[in-house]
């Protein structure tokens, strides 16, 4: 018996599940559930966030195994009805006046609210995003002949047209950092889209000079930034009181200096389960790691940081044995948000980078950013389930 390498043996659809994908995943969710409940060991609430967080991850997956069985190919011929259905969802939270629906909840109005369940549209653009540029990339290179400069150019344009109107309708709802976050992702996706570095190199560089020059004029003319880009004043005041949290203790630096002084005392091992001493408001949410911070030490965020590690290679190393462009792109894209998440919510525990409220995914409560992030590992699982397997020769 024989089978070419281009063949594929039927298989138990068992067999054709990424099962180091979930694994991780299950490892990540365990961990959570774990952080969040004892986070609930300060007293500060009445809920059981952990019990929830275990309910949205029974949900994220049950959406996530209904993706994995439909076909990236079908999945391709949706994208842009689920991207038109998901700008029209993102006006309508600027345009409707606030109601129990549409209502305004820490001073954002970026849900849908549906009874106990809130739905906030701008985490799940952010993977509806990542498949629609996937879409373009892929289009454009199938049907370009000659690449040159030219056609690289209208790529380059062709990638930011889709992105400026979610962009834009959530930077209006003051999400800057759900802003950052699609920057980081076109970012990865312009990387692997075949642009030519002769074009990508000076965006970059000119990206990194804008963005130093509006921290650096946020710091001594902050009025113009205010003026010129809308910028709000609390949204400065992070910048300040990242640069110099212990001068605003009080205000916007009150987070960030418990966040160290809590990350700190855990030392090397930590403090152990449910330990934790130092008050941190909501630190279920986008101060996660400083609980394991203080509960599980030096080793146990190293534990984190390296799982995060293997989940990030085994999805790069995916991506390199994929030969159909759609699917490579968005495991990349995919790749950028989980890295910028985990860079991001991790500098901004220690000071490393401004706090901007981007959770850790997988770890930090709530239900939208979760599902969103389940919803993308769907599509990665598909991806895997659907793709044709080369086998070497056999013989009988």
């Amino acid at each position: 018996m024989k089978y070419s390498s281009r063949q594929q043996p039927n298989k138990h659809w068992l067999l054709k599940v990424d099962w180091i994908l979930v694994a991780i995943i299950t490892l990540l969710a365990i961990l959570s559930v774990t952080l969040i409940s004892s986070a609930m060991g300060g007293g500060q609430y009445s809920a059981n966030f952990g019990i929830r967080q275990i309910l949205y991850y029974i949900l994220g997956a049950i959406m996530a195994i209904i993706i994995m069985f439909i076909s990236p190919k079908k999945i391709r011929n949706y994208t842009y009805l689920l991207y038109g259905i998901f700008c029209i969802l993102l006006l309508g939270l600027l345009i409707l006046p606030e109601t129990p629906i549409t209502p305004v909840i820490n001073g954002a109005k970026s849900w849908y609210s549906f009874g106990p369940i809130s739905i906030q549209p701008s985490e799940f653009m952010k993977i509806i995003l990542i498949l629609a540029l996937s879409k373009v990339v892929a289009r454009h290179n199938q049907f370009t002949f000659n690449k040159s400069f030219q056609s690289d150019l209208t790529l380059f344009f062709k990638i930011i047209g889709v992105s400026i109107i979610p962009m834009a309708l959530i930077l209006l709802q003051n999400d800057l950092g759900t802003t950052l976050v699609i920057c980081a992702i076109i970012a990865g996706i312009m990387l692997v889209s075949g642009i030519t570095w002769r074009l990508l190199a000076p965006i970059f560089i000119a990206a990194i000079v804008i963005g130093s020059s509006i921290i650096l004029t946020i710091l001594f003319k902050p009025s113009l930034i205010e003026n010129l880009l809308g910028i709000k004043m609390y949204q400065m005041g992070r910048i300040n009181s990242w640069l110099d949290p212990y001068s605003y203790s009080s205000g916007d630096g009150y987070h960030l200096t418990e966040s160290l002084k809590a990350i700190g005392s855990g030392q090397l091992f930590g403090k152990g389960y449910n330990h934790g001493e130092v008050y941190i408001p909501e630190n279920h949410t986008d101060f996660i790691f400083s609980v394991i911070g203080e509960e599980m030490g030096f080793i146990g965020s190293v534990i984190l940081i390296l799982l995060f590690l293997i989940l990030v290679f085994h999805l790069i190393r995916l991506a390199s044995r994929i030969n159909d462009q759609y699917n490579k792109v968005f495991i990349i894209g995919y790749v950028s948000l989980i890295v910028f998440h985990v860079l991001q919510n991790i500098g901004m525990t220690v000071q490393l980078l401004p706090i901007t409220g981007i959770p850790l995914p997988f770890i930090s409560y709530g239900g939208s950013s979760l599902w969103s992030l389940m919803t993308g590992i769907g599509v990665i699982l598909s991806i895997y389930y659907h793709e044709p397997k080369k086998y070497e020769t056999l013989k009988d």
